[in-house]
């Protein structure tokens, strides 16, 4: 099996990317050949500061082996350092129409959200959906907010192999079970984000042991004083589907637990339960960043790797499409 996704280098990372990403990541790398991309070309659609991309992506890359990546297992990789996604991108906007990118939902929701729209930020789902099918992907870990990405690119493959012949994979998208779409704590019916999500609800995963206790202990919670999932109850359902996570155990387990333990001592054992989970990942994150030349070098095995695997793809598409190429038809 061949196991593909990536991850922008933007924002300081939360505990919705650790549990809907980074964690899917280091499981699911146990499964066949994987490949893991930081996706920087995707991070340059909206404003940002060329210095801190460059910062932000030697963070990210310390962080996904922190989180349990292996370089030596995985192929781990700056997107921009193989420039075959760039290449196929644009081959592939040839099968992929205006209509389809206009309904992307993440597309009208940032849109609506700045004066200037680039193109990029319009047509970026055709340079993930050529990140994914250059690998001959099976499967791709994401969270929930991915499904319609993974749709478009099962869709751009399927015309490409009917319009060209056979040449990608179809691939699949693997979801959490549970925690697929982790809410902020302060208004849980909205994605816990570092971008558009409150200070004291967003978990980020470099917090001080503290500072994530003290989050979690303000949480906003809901009427009553039940432990237990449901519609009306969406600060306490999130709360359980974290610990059900962080802790390995089963949502209606939880529950059980909690039955007439009222809301502030809950609070306070996922606030724990989080805070003892992430201390060994931030500190092995800061031991990996002092080390910048070290990251660099890891950095460029991988790219050496990801080149050398997507190169067939990219070659059979240019092929396909019937392009004259040198030194061959």
């Amino acid at each position: 099996m061949k196991i593909f996704s990536g991850i922008q280098p933007t924002g300081d990372k939360t505990l919705g990317n650790y549990i809907g990403g980074f964690r899917q990541y280091a499981q699911t790398q146990e499964l066949g050949e994987a490949y893991f991309c930081i996706v920087d070309l995707h991070s340059i659609t909206v404003d940002y500061d060329p210095d801190d991309l460059r910062e932000r992506t030697l963070d990210l890359f310390a962080m996904l082996i922190a989180t349990g990546l292996d370089p030596e297992r995985s192929t781990v990789f700056a997107q921009s350092h193989v420039t075959a996604h760039a290449e196929a991108s644009w081959l592939l906007s040839a099968v992929t129409s205006y209509g389809q990118l206009g309904r992307m939902t993440q597309f009208k929701e940032k849109a609506d959200q700045r004066e200037f729209v680039s193109a990029g930020l319009f047509t970026y789902p055709v340079l993930m959906a050529g990140d994914i099918l250059l690998y001959q992907t099976d499967a791709v870990p994401v969270g929930d907010d991915q499904r319609q990405h993974i749709e478009l690119a099962r869709d751009i493959a399927e015309r490409f192999n009917a319009r060209f012949g056979e040449t990608f994979v179809v691939p699949k998208g693997i979801f959490p079970e549970v925690g697929g779409r982790i809410m902020d704590l302060q208004e849980p019916t909205k994605r816990m984000s570092t971008t558009s999500g409150t200070p004291q609800g967003t978990v980020r995963l470099l917090d001080e042991p503290d500072v994530i206790r003290k989050k979690f202990r303000s949480a906003q919670t809901d009427s009553g004083r039940e432990v237990v999932r449901g519609p009306d109850k969406p600060g306490i359902t999130n709360l359980i589907e974290i610990l059900a996570v962080i802790s390995e155990r089963a949502p209606d387990e939880i529950e059980r637990a909690y039955d007439g333990a009222g809301y502030g001592d809950f609070k306070g054992d996922v606030g724990d339960a989080v805070a003892e989970h992430l201390t060994p990942v931030r500190e092995r994150y800061l031991e990996l960043r002092a080390d910048g030349d070290e990251l660099r070098r890891l950095l460029a095995v991988g790219a050496d790797r990801a080149r050398e695997a997507s190169t067939p793809t990219l070659d059979a598409m240019y092929e396909r499409m019937g392009f004259a190429r040198l030194g061959g038809r």
